[in-house]
C-alpha cells in the first residue's frame, strides 16, 4: 500500500508540473563567449538560477549540447580519467570520478562554468573534444550535507536503502572534506518473466516462470584536502570501502526448478596526491602519485532438477587481488594566450593475482588459465600543444609513446612487449557565433582487461570462458568530424559523422574442448552518426521547458572466426534513442524531467551461442522539490514493461551451423520508485 501511494503521488505531481506548461515566459541568459575565444562558452551561476541546483554537478548536466563522462577506468591516468576538471584540473585519485567531485560541491561556491570545445592554454583535454571547466569562488565557509536514499520496488524486489554524510571546511585555498556513505546498488531489469526453450525445428522442449533479483551495496569514507604548499598547490585524497553485490535468476516449471546465484565482496583502498608548482612566469610543473588495491571474492551456484531428479551442483569460484601505481609527471608551459605546450611522461605498474575453480558435483573440472598472475609495467612519454591561431580557428595536437611488458605466470606462464605511437590531431573552427566545426584524426590503442587472461562462466547460460594469454591491445585510427549550431541560449544541434579503421578487434574466439574465450578476431570498422538536439520551449509559451534528443546509430563490421561471415562487433549497441522533456518552475519550486529510451539492443556473438537482449519503451519521470534553502527532496520512477532476452545456441561449429536450442526470455521489469532527500546546513 505504501509503495502503490508513494508511486501514485510522484504521478500526480508530475501531471501538476506539466499543467503549469502556459506560466509566464521567463527568458534564460544565453552564455558568453570568452574575449578573443569563440571555442570557450562561459555560463555564470544566473543561467541556472530556475533550477535552483544543490551542487555543481546538478549545473554541469544542465549545461547545453555537455554530456558528463567520468572516463573508462582503464589502467593508467592519460586518457582514463573524464572530462570534467574544477579549477582547472582533475581529481587526484582516478577513482574520484569527475562526478564525484562536482557532487562534493555545493553551488553556491561556483563563480562559472567554463564550456571548452577544441582545447584552450593552460587546458589539459585529455582526449576530449570538449570539457567543462568549473571555477570556484574563494571563500571561508564550512556545511554539512546529510543525504538518505531509498530505491523502492513494485512487488516481491529487494528495496534498497542507502546514506551519505558530508562535511566541507574552505579557509581560502585551504579545503578540506569527509564523506561517509552506505551505499546502494541494483539493476533496472529484476522482474518476473517467462522462459520457453525450442530445439531446432522449434518445438518447445521447456515453458518455465521466471524471476530474478540483484542488489548490494557498500560502505565507504573518503577524506579530500587541498591547500597552498612550498610555492605551490597539493591535492590529495584517500578512501576506504567495502562492497557486496548479490543476485539470483530461478526457472521453475510443473516438473523443474533452475537457480543460480552469485555473491561477490570487496574491499578496496586508493589514494592519491597531486602537487602543482608554478616555476616561473608561464611555465608550471604538476606532478600526481596514484595507488589503489582492491581484494576480490565471488562465488557463482547453479543448481537444477528436472523431472523430479536433481542434477550434481555446478560452483564457480573466483577470489583475488588487483593493485595499480601510477607516478606522472607534466610541464606545462603557456608561452602566449594564444599557445600552450605541455610534455610529460608516466610509469605505471598493474597486477591482478586471480585463482577461479569450477567443480561440478563437488568433482574440479580443469579449466584453462584458471590460476593466473598478470603482470604491467608501462611507460609513456607525451607532448601536446594549443595554438589558438585566430580566435576562430584553433589546433589541438598531441603525440604519446608508448611501451608496456605484460607478464603472466600460473596456468601459462608468458611475456610480450608492446610500442605504440599514438598521434593525434583535432583541428576546431568556430566561423560565426554559435557556430562550430570540429575534425579530429587520432590512433587509440585500447587497454587490455585483465580479467579476459584468466578463466570466467555464465552458469545458468551453460558457457564457460578460458582464460587467454595471446590477447594484444585493439588498435584503431579514428577520423570524426561534428558540426555545433547554438540557438536561443539554451539551444544546441550537434550532428557528427565518425569512422575507425580498427586492427586486432577484440571480441570472442573458439578454443578446444568446446571452450570459447576473449581474444583477438583481425580486422574490423565501425562507423557513426550522432546527433544531438536541445530545444528550449520558452519562446513557444512553455515557460522552463526544454525538449531533447540524443542518439548514436553504430554500423560496424567483423570476420567472425569461426564462421568466415561479416557480422557485428559483440557488445555494442547500435542505436539507443534518448528523448527528454524538463521543466523549470520556480514559483512551484520544482523541476521535472520525463524521458523515454524507444529501443535498445546488445549482443554477443560467441563460436557456440548468440545471446543479448532487446528493450524498447523504458520510461523514467524525476521530480525535485525545494521547500526551503538547504532542502531538496527528489523521486524518480522507472517504468520498463518490454524486455526480452534472447539465446540461439548451436549444435557444433562446422558452417552452416545447426541450431540446437533457441531460448526467448520475456521479463517484465518491476517498476520502481527513488527517493533521495537532503539537507544542507
Amino acid at each position: 500500500m505504501t509503495k502503490t501511494i508513494l508511486l501514485a503521488t510522484t504521478a500526480i505531481l508530475l501531471s501538476a508540473g506539466a499543467a503549469s506548461a502556459q506560466a509566464p515566459v521567463q527568458g534564460t541568459p544565453a552564455p558568453q563567449a570568452e574575449a578573443g575565444q569563440q571555442g570557450v562558452l562561459i555560463f555564470k551561476p544566473d543561467f541556472f538560477a530556475d533550477s535552483r541546483p544543490n551542487t555543481a554537478l546538478d549545473m554541469v548536466e544542465r549545461v547545453p549540447g555537455f554530456d558528463l563522462d567520468d572516463g573508462d577506468g582503464g589502467r593508467g591516468f592519460e586518457g582514463a580519467v573524464g572530462n570534467a576538471l574544477i579549477n582547472g584540473s582533475r581529481p587526484a585519485s582516478k577513482n574520484d570520478s569527475g562526478s564525484s567531485a562536482l557532487n562534493r560541491v555545493q553551488a553556491a561556491q561556483v563563480e562559472r562554468i567554463e564550456l571548452i570545445r577544441g582545447g584552450a592554454p593552460g587546458i589539459d583535454m585529455q582526449g576530449y573534444p570538449v570539457v567543462v571547466n568549473v571555477i570556484l569562488k574563494t571563500t571561508t565557509s564550512s556545511e554539512h550535507v546529510l543525504q538518505s536514499d531509498a530505491v523502492l520496488f513494485e512487488g516481491s524486489g529487494r528495496d534498497v536503502y542507502g546514506f551519505r554524510y558530508q562535511y566541507t571546511s574552505r579557509a581560502g585555498e585551504k579545503v578540506w572534506s569527509l564523506v561517509v556513505s552506505d551505499g546502494i546498488g541494483t539493476s533496472d531489469a529484476n522482474g518476473p518473466g517467462r522462459t520457453v526453450v525450442r530445439d531446432g525445428t522449434g518445438a518447445i522442449l521447456s515453458d518455465e516462470a521466471y524471476v530474478n533479483d540483484q542488489y548490494g551495496g557498500g560502505t565507504a569514507a573518503r577524506l579530500n584536502y587541498a591547500s597552498p604548499f612550498l610555492g605551490g598547490k597539493i591535492d590529495a585524497t584517500t578512501r576506504y570501502g567495502i562492497g557486496d553485490f548479490q543476485g539470483f535468476d530461478l526457472f521453475t516449471s510443473a516438473d523443474s526448478r533452475r537457480l543460480e546465484t552469485f555473491d561477490s565482496e570487496d574491499e578496496s583502498f586508493e589514494m592519491g596526491v597531486t602537487y602543482t608548482r608554478p616555476l616561473r612566469a608561464n611555465l608550471s610543473l604538476e606532478t600526481r602519485l596514484i595507488h589503489e588495491q582492491t581484494t576480490f571474492d565471488n562465488v557463482a551456484t547453479f543448481d537444477e532438477t528436472m523431472g523430479g531428479v536433481a542434477e550434481p551442483t555446478v560452483d564457480f569460484a573466483s577470489k583475488g587481488d588487483a593493485s595499480e601505481s601510477i607516478l606522472r609527471g607534466l610541464l606545462r608551459w603557456e608561452r602566449s594566450p594564444t599557445l600552450t605546450f605541455e610534455a610529460g611522461g608516466e610509469v605505471a605498474y598493474n597486477m591482478l593475482d586471480t585463482t577461479q575453480a569450477l567443480s561440478v558435483g563437488g568433482t574440479p573440472v580443469p579449466l584453462p588459465s584458471a590460476s593466473v598472475k598478470v603482470e604491467e609495467t608501462r611507460g609513456e612519454l607525451f607532448g601536446k600543444s594549443t595554438w589558438r591561431i585566430t580566435p576562430k580557428l584553433s589546433l589541438d595536437g598531441g603525440l604519446r609513446l608508448e611501451r608496456s611488458t605484460i607478464s603472466q605466470s600460473g596456468g601459462a606462464d608468458s611475456e610480450r612487449t608492446f610500442e605504440f605511437v599514438k598521434p593525434r590531431l583535432q583541428l576546431t573552427w568556430t566561423p560565426w557565433a554559435n557556430h562550430q566545426v570540429r575534425a579530429r584524426v587520432e590512433r587509440e590503442v585500447g587497454q587490455l582487461d585483465f580479467g579476459d587472461f584468466a578463466a570466467s562462466a555464465d552458469l545458468s547460460d551453460e558457457e564457460v570462458l578460458g582464460g587467454n594469454v595471446n590477447l594484444s591491445p585493439e588498435e584503431r585510427w579514428i577520423g570524426e568530424i561534428v558540426y555545433e549550431r547554438r540557438f536561443w541560449g539554451e539551444g544546441v544541434v550537434s550532428i557528427g559523422y565518425r569512422h575507425d579503421e580498427i586492427t586486432n578487434a577484440i571480441d570472442r574466439i573458439p578454443l578446444e574442448d568446446g571452450l570459447s574465450a576473449v581474444g583477438n578476431i583481425g580486422d574490423g570498422t565501425l562507423d557513426q552518426l550522432s546527433l544531438n538536439v536541445v530545444v528550449p520551449l520558452s519562446k513557444l509559451g512553455v515557460s522552463g521547458g526544454k525538449l531533447s534528443f540524443r542518439n548514436d546509430w553504430n554500423h560496424t563490421e567483423v570476420t567472425d572466426p569461426t564462421t568466415g561471415r561479416i557480422r557485428a562487433i559483440s557488445g555494442l549497441r547500435p542505436s539507443q534513442p534518448n528523448i527528454t522533456f524538463t521543466q523549470d518552475i520556480p514559483s512551484w519550486k520544482i523541476n521535472y524531467r520525463l524521458t523515454v529510451l524507444t529501443s535498445l539492443e546488445q549482443y554477443v556473438y560467441g563460436p557456440d551461442q548468440i545471446s543479448g537482449f532487446e528493450g524498447k519503451d523504458y520510461y523514467e519521470a524525476e521530480i525535485e522539490y525545494k521547500p526551503a534553502p538547504g532542502w531538496s527532496l527528489r523521486a524518480k520512477l522507472n517504468v520498463w514493461d518490454d524486455f526480452q532476452v534472447n539465446r540461439t545456441v548451436f549444435a557444433d561449429r562446422t558452417e552452416p551451423r545447426p541450431i540446437r536450442i533457441t531460448e526467448t526470455r520475456d521479463i517484465d521489469p518491476r517498476t520502481f520508485l527513488s527517493l533521495t532527500v537532503r539537507k544542507t546546513f
